[in-house]
């Protein structure tokens, strides 16, 4: 028992974060690349399936972004914390924005290059990506009061 008690670690907020961010950004990062391929045509009913499992990923990922955000806020006691609510309500909307335009391509029987690039273009997930490029950077070692503060003290932003 001694053994699996270091693998019951508790993830922390910002670990869960971090996590939901990458998987968002990976899956973009392959959006882009199978939307240059140019497939289409019966040619996307079978090479659809990778790409499909992208946009299931981001599926599971943007619904739990605002949430950990304000959980990692919550934990981190930064001051100024009506400036992250703010911002968690707007990541919240451009994450159930973006989820509807993602869900909407999965419901497709045929995923074409020209559809992921359509959606690589709308306004919905740029918007997100935006959000999650800005998270990521108060989240790094050398951003902003989240980053700094140590879990449970306050941080002077």
């Amino acid at each position: 028992m001694g053994r699996l008690a270091g693998l019951r670690r508790r993830v922390s907020a910002t670990d869960e974060l971090k996590a939901q961010i990458d998987t968002i950004e990976e899956s973009y990062e392959y959006f882009l690349a199978y939307a240059a391929q140019g497939v289409s045509g019966e040619q996307a009913t079978k090479s659809s399936g990778q790409v499909r499992e992208f946009l299931k990923r981001s599926d599971g990922a943007l619904p739990q972004l605002a949430d950990l955000f304000q959980k990692v806020v919550d934990e981190k006691q930064v001051e100024q914390s009506e400036h992250y609510k703010n911002f968690i309500e707007v990541l919240r909307r451009d994450a159930e924005n973006a989820l509807s335009a993602v869900r909407l391509v999965l419901a497709q029987d045929s995923i074409s290059s020209q559809m992921i690039d359509n959606l690589n273009a709308m306004i919905h997930l740029r918007a997100l990506l935006t959000d999650v490029f800005l998270i990521d950077e108060i989240l790094s070692p050398h951003g902003g009061a989240v980053a700094a503060a140590p879990t449970g003290e306050a941080s002077g932003s």
